[in-house]
């Protein structure tokens, strides 16, 4: 006689949506209290904009490592979403290549712009204390995700059929070369202290498809 198989349990179901739900909650909380109090938010200020205790944050994020890597994920979905609007399809993209560069990399810094202690909370990650950190860059993880998803964008745009290996390097280095401008750029006071984020996108642009050659 064949056993008939284990019911669901209904109960530990719920309780895993309300458990993501909560974690949900708490990151956007973290986001609530970065963007109030700057990347500098400790875990005092995030859990009074949870409104809740820092034992219940620890609860749901084993250490402060872990709730910035939620954050990050996060952010990271946001900005690939961003990237992936500016630039359209990229399997079928309608615009020149030259155009989809120049709107990836604007999307990417409006994002910075629009989110500033965010972005500084993700990229230089002060809520994670030493001896929590990965070793080299501790947003090294959302910066690799964007890169493949660029190089996806801007490989799809040629017709030359570039092989993926280099594909990536151009999206990692696409990538880099914005980031460490969108660094240089906020550290300078961003469109306050100067050019506006779609002239550091022409810029940047530029720099990118043509090179530094000499203009005749």
């Amino acid at each position: 006689m064949t056993s008939p198989a284990p019911s669901t349990d209904g109960r530990s179901a719920r309780w895993d949506e309300h458990r993501l739900a909560r974690r949900r909650e708490l990151v956007e909380a973290t986001l609530r209290a970065v963007r109030r109090h700057g990347p500098g938010a400790g875990m005092d200020e995030i859990a009074a904009a949870a409104g809740t205790s820092k034992t219940v944050v620890y609860r749901h994020f084993a250490d402060r490592a872990g709730l910035y890597a939620a954050v990050a994920d996060r952010v990271d979905g946001t900005i690939i979403r961003g990237i992936t609007r500016a630039a359209g399809d990229p399997h079928f993209p309608a615009r020149e290549p030259r155009d989809v560069v120049r709107a990836v990399i604007g999307a990417y810094l409006h994002l910075v712009e629009d989110d500033p202690e965010v972005y500084r909370f993700i990229v230089n990650a002060p809520i994670v204390p030493p001896g929590e950190r990965p070793q080299g860059d501790v947003a090294a993880g959302m910066t690799g995700r964007i890169a493949d998803h660029v190089a996806t964008i801007v490989a799809a745009g040629r017709d030359d059929g570039v092989d993926p290996g280099t594909a990536h390097l151009w999206g990692v280095a696409l990538v880099g070369m914005v980031r460490a401008a969108a660094d240089a750029w906020l550290a300078e006071g961003a469109a306050g202290g100067g050019g506006s984020a779609d002239d550091l996108a022409d810029a940047l642009t530029t720099l990118a498809w043509d090179g530094l050659r000499p203009r005749r």
